[in-house]
């Protein structure tokens, strides 16, 4: 088994398989896989994941408390049941004006690339 992976075929609790670090950003593995993955992570208040862009779209899923998420400058406010879908080569970070929970879903396969001839 993939000791990065929970294990398969067991029931999860999400929100519970990642706690709150002090001054942290903590992220958790759920599933690892060439074609994209499934990260749950934690964000202690006042962290932030600076800004970033992504070939790829990013599901975005808060499981516990309230998160920023700032796409091409704009704000978005997620709370508890949100979620937002962070587009391939978008400029985007994530904000924990109070801790918060997530799950990151990341989708590689489907992106074909582009022929220049």
């Amino acid at each position: 088994m993939n000791h990065s992976e929970l294990e398969k075929g067991k029931i999860l609790i999400i929100v519970e398989i990642i706690e709150y670090i002090p001054n942290s950003v903590l992220i958790k593995t759920i599933i690892k896989k060439t074609t994209g993955n499934v990260s749950a992570v934690s964000f202690d208040s006042g962290e932030t994941l600076t800004e970033k862009t992504s070939p790829f779209d990013t599901f975005i899923q808060v499981i516990d408390g309230k998160a920023e998420v700032v796409i091409d400058g704009i704000s978005n406010i997620l709370e508890t049941g949100h979620s937002i879908i962070i587009p391939a080569h978008s400029p985007n970070s994530i904000k924990a004006n109070v801790r918060f929970k997530m799950i990151s879903t990341i989708i590689k396969s489907g992106y074909d690339e582009v022929s220049l001839s």
